[in-house]
């Protein structure tokens, strides 16, 4: 026969204590003299007594429970950020809940009415989108969040992020650097604003170098398959490109599948770069140079600032500094040879 757990009733009535007692002493509110916490610490090991957390928790409206909203978790950028942010929320004593948000908006008051009857302590953002009114209401509701990197530019919310155009232009810099003349940048979704600063970045570094260089963007999906196809297109429209800027590392190795597919060296004619730093970009053939984020750095400093916020050892709505971002030069740009010129016939 299953033996039967021991309740706080069975605990209060063997230390001769009120249940209210043994309250105060497991949440750590009210006063409990000490022979009388010895006392009550003894009954529970001699009766192994486990507290119910959820009901801890539920008593004093904190479960050490953090909520983090993910919209595409087949991109192997998310991944690992998760993995970043449950190793240093576990570290501070606190659970994750992954929330699959896909690419639309969190769906209205219903929503965060339920997450806010289930006593979630927090959230971390790190979505496609993420509208003013849901940071109106989380404000309102003083609902402690964190904005990762991907979500809406409100400056006035915590945020941690990358310097997304100075990344685009390390990328884009590269490839001239290694002798691309006509370089094609096929970018992310156009309302995200780390699309439109990789766009910047990309339309300012071909500006700086040359009056005669066009700016050629695409607009992708951050999908892998978009980049194939988006390729595709490009080079019907302009076949005397040779380089490649893409938005995502996803998107650069549906790219380079097209490249091969249509019979095209990488990187003697063509070179491509990317964005994000996945590891998937070292096992392909070549290996595609990216821009490397530092993704434990971001989820370590999400994670770190949502606990500050929760346990209110901090204040305001400050965002962190951006983080740096680092040129991963690999064997889809180095090598480049570029293609024959017309007129003068040099080589780029």
């Amino acid at each position: 026969m299953r033996e039967k757990k021991a309740t706080i009733r069975d605990v209060a009535r063997k230390a001769d204590v009120s249940v209210a007692t043994i309250s105060r002493y497991l949440n750590k509110k009210g006063y409990v003299s000490h022979a009388t916490e010895k006392r009550i610490q003894s009954v529970m090991e001699n009766l192994n007594y486990k507290p119910n957390e959820i009901a801890r928790g539920l008593a004093r409206q904190k479960t050490n429970t953090i909520a983090l909203f993910i919209p595409d978790i087949s991109n192997p950028f998310f991944p690992q950020l998760v993995q970043a942010i449950e190793k240093e929320a576990a570290r501070k004593g606190y659970k994750i809940i992954l929330v699959p948000a896909g690419c639309k908006e969190m769906k209205g008051i219903f929503m965060w009415e339920s997450f806010e009857n289930m006593y979630i302590d927090g959230f971390i953002f790190a979505p496609y989108q993420l509208k003013e009114k849901s940071i109106k209401l989380l404000k309102e509701k003083k609902i402690p969040f964190v904005i990762v990197d991907r979500a809406a530019n409100i400056t006035s919310a915590n945020s941690v992020a990358v310097d997304h155009y100075t990344g685009a232009k390390l990328a884009v810099c590269h490839l001239i650097d290694v002798g691309c003349r006509k370089i094609i940048h096929i970018g992310g979704p156009k309302q995200l604003i780390p699309s439109n600063e990789r766009l910047r970045g990309y339309a300012d570094s071909i500006k700086q170098f040359s009056r005669e260089h066009p700016v050629i963007h695409y607009e992708g999906d951050y999908s892998l398959e978009s980049g194939r196809i988006l390729t595709k297109e490009a080079l019907k429209q302009h076949p005397d490109a040779d380089g490649f800027f893409l938005g995502n590392d996803l998107m650069a190795i549906g790219c380079l599948k097209m490249l091969k597919t249509l019979g095209i060296k990488i990187p003697e004619e063509i070179a491509i770069a990317g964005f994000d730093g996945i590891d998937l970009t070292t096992l392909v053939e070549p290996e595609i140079t990216t821009i490397e984020q530092p993704v434990y750095e971001i989820g370590l400093a999400a994670a770190g600032k949502l606990i500050q916020l929760i346990e209110g050892k901090t204040g305001g709505d400050e965002a962190f500094p951006k983080l740096a971002l680092k040129l991963l030069a690999r064997a889809s740009t180095l090598g480049f040879k570029g293609k024959e010129r017309d007129n003068d016939g040099a080589d780029a």
